[in-house]
């Protein structure tokens, strides 16, 4: 069995917000002028990932199942005249890409993963098998437009972060990964993220050939 601990768990739940309304919100969060051009997303992660300091030799683990939907919808609706700044964006990992430049944060490995329905299991798997501690995982999604009404997009706007890590002082939750036969079964990344805020837990959150159990200290 594999397992490791959840430490400084951050939650950012943009419900109900535009991107102005969350740029508002967390904009005393960077220096000035610097969230001009981020993206919802980007700001979201970016928050999240704010009271964390990697080490610069860490992985992190970033989860999105559609990632920057509203850039990528900018970048479409810019043709023919194709914006090169939306383009930059839009590309699936630019939220975390966000974070770090910003704040010139170097990372020994970086692990971008987007899949839906065994995206959480996957995520959680890929951070357990890492061979060094600690590993960073934050995810989220952004609300689409045009976009959700074809049903490519999130319906909603959220992200997480939080450091797993080998000891168990002043540890939130416990991750644990078995072996299993069983098949796998669905979890989205917006319900991971409900039970990260409820403090509920997944037992078990199938993966294909693996078992993980998410368990509240």
């Amino acid at each position: 069995m594999l397992e490791a601990y959840v430490h400084d768990l951050n939650l950012q739940n943009a419900t109900g917000e535009d991107a102005a309304a969350t740029r508002a919100r967390v904009k005393d969060r960077f220096a000035r002028g610097a969230t001009r051009r981020m993206t919802q997303l980007g700001l979201l992660v970016s928050t999240a990932l704010a009271d964390l300091d990697p080490d610069p030799t860490a992985t992190v683990i970033y989860l999105s199942a559609y990632g920057e939907s509203r850039a990528l919808e900018g970048y479409l609706d810019s043709f023919p005249a194709a914006s090169p700044t939306q383009f930059q964006t839009s590309i699936h990992p630019s939220a975390v890409q966000q974070a770090f430049i910003g704040r010139q944060q170097p990372v020994g490995e970086f692990l971008p993963m987007t899949g839906r329905l065994h995206l959480v299991a996957q995520g959680l798997q890929t951070a357990l098998l890492c061979p060094s501690r600690p590993v960073i995982v934050c995810g989220g999604e952004e609300r689409g437009g045009w976009l959700l009404e074809n049903g490519v997009a999130s319906a909603r706007s959220f992200a997480f972060a939080f450091s797993l890590q080998s000891a168990a002082v002043g540890a939130v939750a416990r991750i644990s990964l078995t072996p299993s036969d069983e098949p796998p079964r669905a979890l989205l990344l917006a319900d991971f993220f409900d039970a990260l805020a409820a403090r509920r837990p997944l037992d078990p959150i199938d993966g294909p050939g693996a078992r993980l159990a998410l368990e509240w200290i």
